[in-house]
């Protein structure tokens, strides 16, 4: 979905310093009932989301957005995680589609937009963790998209969230700063924006339930996801819901569902 753009075009006074960050926390629930199952989990989500992987990703986005690669740092820690780092600056189209067709030819880039970003970086650190002894086991990845100039980081915003499928995804998005018109006129924004729903594809619309929380005046937008639909089946590693007891099933369901309940609220539930 295009970012749309005032109906004006402005006539800036010297470069565009708007900056523009999308930022996400994505969530991977599950429940691993034996201590080998959940370490199997957290070796699985660190192989499937390792530091080269995180780069190949990151790298789609940089041709998505329109960006040429400066710099890359990435690391693959013990006992788990993982980090990229990666710096961004004006990129052409073409040098831009053969990013993304090195590390993903499955990605079709969107047409690239020529802009200065000499001020912008894309980052993704993983944190992959367990209960001590509930069963449950989480993988989180922290996103940040930062650009600054007319490019924006929301033609990103489908493609993230189609790579890492979460269970949960919340969403900021802000824009910063200002740039001036040819008379010196201040602009705190270059395009309109009411909701980050806006801009997210309508077959993730109809898979998650979505709530907002906005701050117009501020140019502060937020959004949290959750997935409409629970199929146990989807939940559970190294065991199928058919091996489980009725009784087993329910109490797994409901220590899952509290879980995602207070990550998509940020608070902890009382027991009922």
């Amino acid at each position: 979905m295009d970012v749309k753009a005032l109906k004006k075009k402005l006539q800036l006074y010297g470069f565009n310093n708007l900056t523009k960050t999308l930022s996400f926390n994505m969530y991977d629930i599950c429940y691993a009932i034996s201590p080998q199952h959940r370490r199997e989990y957290i070796d699985y989500v660190d192989e499937e989301y390792s530091a080269a992987r995180l780069t190949a990703i990151l790298t789609a986005v940089a041709g998505i957005i329109g960006a040429n690669i400066l710099n890359v740092a990435q690391q693959d820690y013990e006992p788990q995680g993982a980090s990229v780092t990666m710096l961004i600056s004006e990129g052409k189209e073409g040098d831009a589609l053969s990013q993304v067709n090195a590390a993903a030819p499955e990605v079709k880039a969107a047409e690239a937009v020529v802009a200065h970003l000499d001020k912008s970086h894309i980052t993704v650190h993983t944190y992959p963790e367990s209960h001590p002894d509930k069963g449950i086991s989480t993988f989180r990845a922290d996103i940040d998209v930062s650009t600054c100039g007319e490019i924006s980081p929301l033609r990103a915003l489908n493609f993230l969230l189609g790579s890492f499928n979460s269970d949960i995804a919340i969403i900021d998005y802000r824009v910063r700063g200002f740039t001036r018109d040819v008379a010196g006129k201040k602009y705190f924004i270059d395009h309109r924006i009411n909701s980050i729903q806006n801009y997210i594809a309508k077959e993730s619309r109809d898979r998650y339930n979505m709530i907002d929380v906005n701050v117009y005046q501020e140019n502060i937008f937020h959004t949290k996801m959750i997935l409409k639909e629970f199929d146990l089946d989807n939940y559970l590693f190294g065991t199928a819901k058919k091996e489980l007891l009725p009784g087993e099933k329910k109490k797994i369901k409901q220590r899952l569902k509290r879980e995602m309940a207070e990550i998509f609220y940020g608070r902890n539930v009382p027991k009922v």
